[in-house]
């Protein structure tokens, strides 16, 4: 089953950084290939929040919609999420946020299998700039965020 794992330090705060992954509805404005989001159910577990999100993802004329269960634990900075229909006969990803200074160590990691063989190749050939491109996003929109808080003092 493929999977991607990746520890890197950032030069924004954890907090930051967990916001950015948490705030889920606004993945179609900066994240690759995310053609639209939408919450479906909004719970409170305890301290954590459990969201069911329904993501349609797409590469040129290829569209495929999956729901994830996403629990969100602000206090403890991770994010769990894993699929619970869709495309992939299994998906997970766990996302962690450490200080680091004034800086952020953020872990992330994602084992999946999609059902189709066709989809399987065409990810496994480019799951590594794929992973690249989308932490690149993140930490772009933590930027933009910091950007503008900076503006608005």
């Amino acid at each position: 089953m493929p999977s991607h794992s990746e520890s890197r330090i950032v030069p924004y705060t954890a907090d930051l950084m967990y916001q950015v992954v948490a705030d889920v509805e606004r993945y179609p404005e900066f994240l690759p290939w995310c053609a639209g989001l939408r919450v479906l159910k909004r719970e409170r577990d305890g301290a954590r929040e459990v969201l069911i999100a329904e993501m349609l993802v797409g590469y040129k004329s290829l569209r495929e919609r999956y729901t994830s269960r996403v629990v969100l634990d602000k206090d403890a900075r991770t994010i769990d999420v894993v699929q619970t229909e869709g495309v992939f006969r299994a998906l997970e990803n766990h996302w962690r946020f450490a200080p680091e200074g004034m800086s952020a160590r953020v872990d992330f990691s994602i084992l999946f299998e999609f059902k189709s063989r066709v989809l399987a190749l065409a990810a496994n050939a480019v799951l590594g700039p794929v992973m690249l491109r989308m932490s690149h996003a993140f930490e772009a929109r933590a930027k933009t965020l910091s950007e503008q808080a900076l503006q608005q003092k």
